[in-house]
């Protein structure tokens, strides 16, 4: 794997914070634009392309991210309002040396962020991400004004990555007699993802679908899926499908108004592979999946690994083993024998046809996997410190590895962005998760007030 590279601006998803603070200002933006296409570009020029989300911010930073890249003799080729997995797919098709997407993905409007994809589609490596970090902090040059880079919209943004987006599925596959209510979380897919089940055959009902700048993810789309769960329930609709903000995350609701995270989308899309002898590799989840989940498909003899938080270490575990598929409960799930990233509506149209596949309803195929009981508890510390290896924790997580045994699993692990120590049980029984959970948590505010 090679040493963990310390970078000074990008995260382990590009660069997001508030607006107006930190690096989140047109000034840094423009900048890092210029350093961006000095280092993609490789002083031969080519083209960069830019899509976002619906955030207002997101005109200031697309002028400022063209500024600086027109600056470094870039060309630049402008796609709107897409989901992130649209401008990984768009970077790739148009032969572009890189795209940029300009969102916060399923945070509020009032953050917003910056996160480049290689010309394959792929997350930068740390060692590019590390190069354009060293140019960054050198003097601004603009190259001579007939270098100057162009800037050209893409039309047909929208109507290339539906048919891309369809091209998932079987060709002779129709969704007819299928009726669905789709929320698009008032962000990128409000204009793609409606679309997309239509001329499937599905009958569709948006909600979430009226961004004005200040309500993407507000009380809809993945992170509050209350709005679609009433919706599928009073329209009669045979599932629900919410996308957050960027459209790079996926949950779905079943006709009964039960909510199916991602751990059991996965499940649905493995053993759909598996039974069509599609299936490569272990799936790959992380330190957060449901313990359920690796029961379910040890039970289909498929084979189940965890990396840490994160889509980045879910991707370079896959491609390490040559696996194609993983994700999160969150809903950001990879298919990687579809797509180069998460892709929510790629992911929901796998749900669908594994449905078609085996002629059986969501609710039937998520039932297959059994959701253990999980109780999440965040300790807040004074400082950035990690207790988790002293001996008396060691001790009482070693106890409570021991009482679970086999149908359980706890995890303390500090927070990698705020003061905190994450407590984590889960097992079959949950009152002995809530019971071993609390005492968990005891032993630890124990030990920071001592």
């Amino acid at each position: 794997m090679g040493e963990k590279v310390t970078r000074k601006y990008f995260g382990t998803d590009g660069i997001r914070g508030r607006v107006g603070e930190g690096n989140i200002t047109p000034d840094f933006a423009l900048k890092l634009g210029w350093a961006a296409g000095r280092v993609l570009g490789g002083g031969r020029g080519g083209k960069v392309l830019i899509g976002k989300d619906t955030r207002i911010s997101g005109y200031m930073f697309e002028s400022a991210l063209e500024a600086g890249l027109v600056a470094a003799g870039m060309d630049i080729r402008l796609l709107g309002p897409m989901p992130t997995p649209a401008i990984a797919y768009l970077t790739r098709t148009l032969r572009g040396v890189a795209g940029i997407v300009i969102s916060a993905s399923h945070n509020p409007y009032q953050d917003n962020g910056l996160k480049f994809f290689s010309a394959d589609g792929d997350k930068l490596s740390d060692a590019v991400e590390s190069a354009i970090e060293r140019e960054f902090d050198r003097p601004l040059h603009t190259v001579g004004p007939a270098e100057l880079g162009k800037v050209r919209r893409v039309d047909d943004a929208r109507g290339r990555y539906i048919e891309f987006c369809k091209s998932t599925i079987p060709a002779a596959m129709s969704f007819r007699g299928l009726k669905l209510v789709v929320d698009c979380a008032n962000g990128a897919t409000y204009h793609v993802a409606p679309d997309v089940f239509e001329e499937l055959g599905a009958r569709v009902i948006t909600i979430g679908d009226e961004p004005d700048g200040f309500n993407i993810n507000r009380k809809v789309g993945s992170t509050s899926p209350e709005a679609l769960i009433e919706a599928v329930v009073q329209e009669g609709a045979d599932l629900g499908v919410a996308f957050d903000g960027d459209g790079d995350r996926v949950l779905m609701v079943d006709r009964d108004g039960n909510l199916i995270d991602g751990d059991q989308l996965i499940y649905i899309i493995a053993k759909s592979r598996l039974e069509q002898q599609y299936l490569k590799g272990e799936v790959v989840g992380t330190l957060m999946s449901n313990l359920g989940l690796e029961h379910a498909l040890r039970r289909l003899d498929v084979g189940f690994v965890r990396t840490q938080v994160g889509d980045r270490y879910i991707m370079e575990r896959l491609k390490q083993d040559d696996g194609i598929l993983g994700g999160e409960p969150s809903g950001h799930i990879i298919c990687r024998d579809r797509t180069s990233t998460g892709d929510g509506i790629v992911v929901a149209l796998q749900v669908l046809a594994a449905m078609e596949d085996a002629d059986r309803d969501l609710g039937d195929l998520a039932g297959e996997m059994q959701k253990y009981p999980q109780r999440l508890i965040n300790i807040r510390l004074d400082e950035q410190r990690d207790i988790v290896g002293l001996p008396e924790i060691r001790d009482a997580v070693g106890s409570a590895e021991r009482e679970l045994g086999e149908c359980g699993r706890v995890l303390l692990r500090p927070s990698g962005t705020e003061p905190l120590i994450r407590v984590m049980v889960e097992g079959i029984d949950e009152a002995q998760v809530d019971s071993i959970a609390n005492r968990l948590t005891d032993v630890v505010r124990a030990r920071i007030a001592g």
